[in-house]
């Protein structure tokens, strides 16, 4: 048995699905089939032998009512089917008053209907070299009564039943063939579409492929479509998830080299220049030295941001419940000493104060702190740069030129600034960092205009049963 199973697991491990499924669609129709047809034989066998039944029964009903008194012998030998008379006999249960001759065949059985020990029964004999059916009841006073009636009729419609159901039952596995390779090819098209189309983004390398989708089905999954059809919908969201994923890394491997290709460059020069230090004065070489360490520290910012956006995730931190106000105090002192010219104000109410969300203090810190870098890059000496702290949400607001129309939505992608800002300090890489904060947070970050000028970035926090650190933990 063991043998067999192996066997039969190696076979479907062998086998393409395709193969598979078209078999047992063939084996459940054929199987179906089959029962049905053998069921249908034994009804008809039943019902033709059932119908001769009853005419021996009428037949042993009027020999006796005709016959009750004769003598055990034969009373009558013609036999016919389902017509009158039947061969009918007499047989004592006593051997010792036997005729010299029977017609029907006596066995002990028969006896013994005759002395009332057993019922009447029916069985099958053959008479005159021809297929028979007999009937041995009760005839009274210690004898039997057997009458007969040929089955020729009813053999042969067995035989017709037998020869037609097989036919029937042929045809049905041959149908359950074709059926089965009809639905094996038509339902598994849809994958057999998603497979290549896997395979084909395999060979390729090239996320752009799309599987083709019914008429009329929705961009997205539902619970009334099919399984295949949402599986095809699922692999196509997928293959979107996968295309901006890999644009986005492209992009992101553009836009660092771009990046770090002009302070490398002057690093490079700067290295060369102090190469030759003695060639060069007191005041030279520590203007080319102090240059040549604020650009280390430069570029190193910069790689350590390339690194955290590069993740696209939060590290795995200790969280804790953390208070935004004092976080934002403290951003803001921290601004207020590097932005000596730009006046910070906060307004924080009451409740906010007191108010704590899950999350990581520092990476908290790192979002306020590139907040208000960028807000006071863009503002004009001496004009305020607004701080509001509510429970629901952080605003930080300039009163610099504001965001173009053009550039808002682009305004928190890596590298990207606007051409106003091309010439001011820094990578393009605070506004994306601290979106992907906000998000680890289950937080939301927008930017907006605010009339008459500035910008506002609003930073909505999560409600309290958000579930706010699910990303970092």
């Amino acid at each position: 048995m063991s043998a067999r199973r192996r066997l039969g697991a190696r076979w479907r491990r062998r086998r393409p699905l395709r193969t598979r499924l078209a078999v047992a669609t063939a084996s459940a129709v054929a199987a179906v089939a089959l029962i049905v047809c053998t069921a249908a034989f034994f009804v008809v066998r039943y019902e033709l032998y059932h119908q001769l039944d009853l005419s021996l029964t009428q037949s042993a009903t009027r020999v006796t009512q005709q016959s009750r008194g004769e003598a055990p012998g034969v009373l009558a030998g013609e036999c016919r089917f389902l017509s009158a008379p039947a061969c009918a006999q007499v047989v004592p249960a006593d051997p010792a008053g036997d005729a010299d001759r029977y017609l029907l065949p006596v066995s002990r059985p028969a006896r013994e209907v005759a002395a009332g020990t057993r019922a009447p029964y029916y069985t099958n004999i053959t008479l005159f070299g021809h297929p028979a059916r007999m009937l041995t009841t009760t005839f009274g006073d210690g004898r039997a009564l057997q009458v007969a009636l040929l089955a020729d009729s009813v053999e042969k419609g067995v035989r017709q039943a037998t020869w037609l159901l097989t036919v029937v039952g042929a045809a049905g596995v041959l149908l359950a063939a074709g059926l089965g390779s009809w639905v094996s090819r038509s339902g598994l098209a849809p994958v057999a579409r998603l497979t290549a189309t896997a395979e084909r983004i395999a060979a390729t390398r090239d996320a752009r492929h799309r599987i083709e989708l019914p008429p009329g089905a929705p961009a997205s999954p539902s619970h009334r479509d099919d399984e295949v059809t949402r599986l095809a919908i699922t692999f196509n969201t997928m293959l979107d998830e996968l295309e901006q994923s890999v644009t986005a890394q492209r992009r992101l491997v553009s836009d660092a080299s771009h990046e770090l290709r002009t302070p490398l460059t002057a690093l490079r020069t700067n290295a060369e220049l102090l190469a030759r230090a003695d060639r060069l004065t007191d005041a030279q070489r520590d203007r080319a030295a102090g240059a040549l360490t604020r650009q280390l520290r430069e570029v190193t910012g910069l790689v350590n941001d390339l690194i955290e956006l590069a993740r696209d995730e939060e590290p795995q931190p200790l969280v804790e419940e953390v208070r935004l106000a004092e976080l934002v105090d403290h951003a803001v002192a921290a601004a207020r000493t590097h932005w000596a010219g730009t006046v910070f104000t906060v307004h924080t109410d009451d409740a906010a104060r007191t108010h704590t969300l899950p999350g990581v203090p520092a990476r908290l810190s790192r979002l306020l702190t590139n907040l208000l870098d960028n807000a006071a890059k863009f503002s004009p000496p001496g004009a305020p740069v607004e701080i509001t702290l509510t429970t629901t949400d952080l605003s930080v607001r300039d009163h610099g030129p504001g965001i173009s129309p053009e550039d808002l939505p682009y305004v928190f992608d890596r590298f990207y600034r606007a051409d106003a800002a091309r010439a001011l300090p820094g990578s393009g890489l605070g506004l994306a960092m601290a979106r992907q904060i906000a998000r680890a947070h289950q937080a939301d970050l927008t930017a907006e205009n605010t009339p008459p000028t500035g910008a506002t970035l609003r930073l909505t926090l999560p409600p309290a049963d958000a579930g706010a650190t699910r990303s970092l933990v």
